[in-house]
């Protein structure tokens, strides 16, 4: 997992011209939808309620890499590594997810908002949508998928 500023997104060699240049182009009126951005990268721009932690699940990926970054609102993203969790769906190759039960410690924490996005591999099993307080908040966020 790598958190940064948006600032700061040309510095990762995973991250192409154009997906710099679409996260840089986005604000909280950005529409909500699914965007071709290159051969080898996708996003989807959704607008949801961040949830109890007990609702939220791990995922992890392996044809993917995600860019995840808040247009507005704030969320807490849970991430820890695949390898050390037990899988409580195996993976679907069609969506390329496989979720996993949550552990008791050994995770890290990231705190959303906008222009903070996070970079997770196959190997970083992320919980998103997480609140960040006593209530669930409004938020708009894009993932970008990028294709290993």
């Amino acid at each position: 997992m790598i958190t940064d500023k948006l600032e700061n997104i040309n510095k990762y060699s995973v991250v192409s011209e154009k997906v710099s240049d679409f996260l840089k182009g986005l604000t909280p009126y950005s529409e909500t939808g699914h965007y071709e951005i290159d051969e080898r990268a996708y996003a989807n721009i959704d607008v949801y309620s961040t949830k109890d932690i007990n609702i939220c699940k791990f995922e992890a990926h392996k044809k993917f890499i995600d860019i995840q970054m808040l247009l507005s609102g704030e969320e807490r993203l849970d991430c820890a590594f695949r390898d050390e969790l037990a899988i409580s769906l195996n993976y679907d190759e069609e969506r390329d997810v496989m979720f996993f039960y949550s552990p008791e410690k050994d995770f890290d924490s990231v705190f959303l908002k906008p222009s903070k996005f996070v970079i997770l591999f196959p190997n970083d099993a992320h919980r998103p949508q997480i609140k960040s307080g006593d209530t669930d908040k409004k938020v708009k966020k894009v993932v970008v998928k990028i294709k290993l």
